[in-house]
């Protein structure tokens, strides 16, 4: 796993910047009713996506659980708690939206995150959430092939699983769409280092000596610094009960 609070200052340029950030935003918001007037952004890192949340009428609030993180967002929004997002210090339904991008792909207890978001939410609010992340990566490319038998069946943001916990909580789907992760587009060379430095360990078996010969035949590939097609990410939106159940 990633140390968040080393990747702080190098986060933004080596995720795509603003592009991917402002992709995001605009999906996210595409699936906020309109007459929301609270989001919160679990999980929101350095605050690239959250600061592009806003929109007249909407107050936005940030928290992530990595100070490094947090303090970046905090320049960027203002309103950022440091806080696990397992256990947020808000009181219940103090919120019309909760958006978490890029973040349930990496929290083995998605369960108890869902389960946040359901208590804070107002009734008939939205929780909004990347899932499936990884598969978003597949895009058919030849790293692709050469990952592809390593890869691990038990994604903790499968689509079906975050929907399952969500509905224990009174949260149904109200709909999903998908955005590019733009600058995510990886060539061989960098899968490689990135295979390397753990990046890819909560979504691939490989470890030690596999991951060497891994990335060793990824730096074998044709163009080997060519950039692969960038990613499609999903987001799906859950709904609170207007009844609050």
């Amino acid at each position: 796993m990633l140390d968040y609070d080393m990747e702080a200052a190098l986060y933004d340029a080596t995720r795509g910047g603003v592009p991917r950030a402002a992709a995001a935003a605009v999906a996210v918001l595409s699936l906020v009713p309109a007459e929301a007037r609270a989001l919160l952004d679990i999980g929101c890192g350095t605050g690239l996506v959250t600061e592009r949340l806003a929109r007249p009428g909407l107050r936005v609030l940030g928290a992530d659980a990595a100070p490094g993180m947090a303090r970046i967002a905090a320049g960027r929004v203002g309103a950022v708690v440091l806080a696990d997002v397992r256990r947020l210090p808000l009181p219940d339904a103090c919120v019309d939206a909760v958006s978490a991008v890029w973040l349930l792909h990496l929290v083995q207890d998605a369960r108890a995150v869902v389960a946040e978001a359901a208590r804070v939410l107002r009734p008939g609010g939205v929780f909004v959430t990347t899932v499936d992340k990884d598969a978003g990566h597949d895009v058919g490319s030849d790293i692709d092939a050469v990952l592809a038998p390593y890869r691990s069946t038990e994604a903790y943001d499968r689509a079906e699983r975050i929907e399952a916990f969500a509905a224990v909580h009174g949260l149904a789907p109200a709909g999903e769409t998908h955005f590019t992760g733009h600058g995510q587009g990886r060539s061989p060379r960098r899968a490689a280092q990135a295979l390397l430095r753990g990046d890819y360990a909560h979504r691939l078996t490989a470890r030690g000596a596999v991951a060497e010969k891994l990335a060793a035949e990824l730096r074998g590939l044709p163009d080997a610094d060519e950039p692969r097609p960038e990613p499609r990410y999903r987001l799906l939106a859950l709904r609170r009960s207007p009844t609050g159940g």
